[in-house]
């Protein structure tokens, strides 16, 4: 996503040393004289040498992550094997001790009388050995509000079955980028064994805008094709409308299939414009999905038993109040300022049709 324009366009000290009000950085620029302009254009093509420098730094970044990967792997297909019940851990593996104060000062009584408690409810019901760990990722959609928003009533039945999200790294040599893919069990919804999702980055400064650059950033996504069974697809629904003959006065019923609002939209993001113009509601939808996408890499996948706990959630609102409050005080210090400049989202390339997932 592009940075914020107008970042430059703070109040500026004029050469008598009083402060006017913001002026642009053109207009400063051209009040220089003509030999400290020479010297600024120097500075600059200076900084276009650094962001490309800074460019090749994230390429390595890149490297990187798709090395530590590799050794992330091996712990990810295990936590898979124990959610699925696979694989059951041995003690040793299961001990772990909270250094949580409360419940390390919980009152003995208050253990004994909670003891008898699950005594009586084993004696009441008949005892259950639950495989797994049941609705490990949907209860980590339900609980992180990002993901919760996407979720419907009717996409819950379908991602009880979802076993496990991998992120892939895109290959030494080859473009940029990072692919989840949503591995599912045998269902009755669809036969694809795994949905992906590919989130195509750039890390290179923009020749038309090269101050710009902060570092990589994802510039266009690919979904896949859902082999849906007959009539499972909660991505549409059936509507029934009554047409009247204008000759005969007969009235007929029809049905049509009209979009339905899904989680499993996710693998059909909305399509950039060839000439990057796009109306307000499919560059807000585009930009969301792009957030998404490096949250589940980020976030969800690397930490998924500390959101499914919900202690990932204590740690992001934290963050979040943080962010707040200092928001607060830029606003207040911005306060009177009339040049209200936002960041434009222009995605600049056509997005791809949707590829095939992949299937059994």
């Amino acid at each position: 996503m592009e940075a914020n324009k107008g970042k430059g366009d703070q109040g500026m000290q004029n050469p008598s040393g009083q402060m006017d009000r913001p002026v642009s950085f053109h207009f400063l620029e051209s009040m220089l004289p003509k030999v400290v302009k020479r010297r600024v254009h120097a500075l600059k093509r200076l900084q276009v040498q650094c962001a490309n420098i800074e460019a090749k730094f994230y390429e390595e970044v890149h490297e990187l992550e798709r090395k530590y990967a590799a050794l992330y792997q091996p712990l990810f297909e295990k936590r898979r094997d124990i959610v699925t019940g696979t694989v059951e851990p041995t003690d040793e593996e299961c001990e772990w001790h909270s250094d949580r104060e409360e419940e390390e000062e919980l009152a003995e009584e208050v253990k004994e009388k909670a003891a008898i408690e699950d005594a009586k409810k084993e004696e009441a019901t008949p005892e259950e050995d639950p495989k797994g760990i049941p609705e490990f990722w949907l209860t980590i959609f339900k609980s992180v509000d990002m993901l919760s928003d996407m979720l419907q009533e009717h996409d819950e039945p379908i991602l009880k079955h979802l076993k496990d999200i991998q992120v892939k790294f895109s290959e030494p040599g080859q473009p940029m980028s990072f692919t989840l893919e949503f591995h599912f069990e045998p269902n009755g919804y669809f036969n694809n064994a795994v949905l992906t999702k590919v989130y195509k980055m750039k890390s290179e400064p923009d020749a038309s805008d090269p101050f710009s650059f902060e570092g990589p950033e994802i510039i266009d996504c690919e979904g896949c094709q859902i082999d849906w069974h007959k009539g499972k697809d909660v991505t549409v629904k059936t509507i029934k409308k009554k047409q009247k003959h204008k000759g005969r006065g007969t009235v007929r019923t029809v049905t049509k299939q009209v979009p339905n609002d899904s989680f499993f939209n996710f693998f059909n993001p909305v399509k950039a414009s060839p000439d990057g113009e796009m109306d307000e509601d499919s560059e807000f939808t585009l930009a969301t999905d792009f957030e998404i996408g490096h949250f589940f890499r980020e976030r969800i996948v690397p930490r998924a038993v500390l959101y499914f706990t919900g202690e990932a959630l204590e740690d992001d609102e934290s963050f979040e109040e943080e962010e707040l409050e200092e928001g607060d005080e830029e606003e207040q210090d911005e306060e009177g300022d009339d040049d209200d400049d936002e960041g434009d989202f222009d995605p600049k390339k056509e997005q791809p049709q949707p590829a095939e997932c992949k299937q059994q």
